[in-house]
């Protein structure tokens, strides 16, 4: 029997884009990836549609992340340049750049892990459970939170580890 695949988009477009975004860091970027996994599915009869649609998510995601890495390296120097010759004035989003400056040791630190820690801890964040986490990862499902907590300590320290510094850990 072919995938329905209009079944599978309203029961999986919201998880997928939660998963996206968690990737990708910009919502409307996630959502037009999730729209070009179901474009590619349209040609696609999948055994598990769900695990497929992420399988895709996640490589178009790693593909897309790459490109926004190098165009918010260049970004950053443009800005660190105009800064400088600001130099002596007060910078009202100084705030705003150490946010910013977080998330991408937060990125950077996610990129260190294996694919499995990385998938699991995002699938984790886009809300999945423990059974819906093993059906997308393979793992089985009493592994997972095993695996969640793994992966939740080498994130810790790989961002500790990038940024020199100390992390709560909670």
């Amino acid at each position: 029997m072919p995938t329905d695949w209009a079944v599978v988009y309203r029961e999986t477009y919201s998880d997928l884009v939660r998963f996206l975004h968690r990737k990708v860091w910009d919502i409307d970027r996630a959502q037009d990836l999730a729209q070009e996994v179901f474009v590619r599915a349209l040609d696609v009869d999948a055994e598990n549609p769900r695990a497929w649609l992420f399988t895709v998510a996640n490589n178009l995601a790693r593909d897309e992340a790459r490109a926004a890495v190098r165009r918010k390296k260049h970004l950053v120097l443009l800005k660190g340049e105009a800064e400088a010759r600001a130099a002596g004035h007060a910078d009202p989003h100084a705030e705003s750049v150490e946010e910013r400056e977080r998330t991408d040791a937060v990125k950077r630190a996610l990129e260190t892990l294996s694919d499995t820690d990385r998938t699991v801890l995002l699938l984790w964040d886009a809300g999945l459970n423990y059974g819906e986490i093993a059906e997308q990862s393979g793992l089985k499902k009493g592994a997972i939170g095993t695996t969640l907590s793994r992966a939740r300590r080498r994130l810790v320290e790989a961002y500790e580890r990038l940024e020199g510094g100390h992390v709560a850990r909670g």
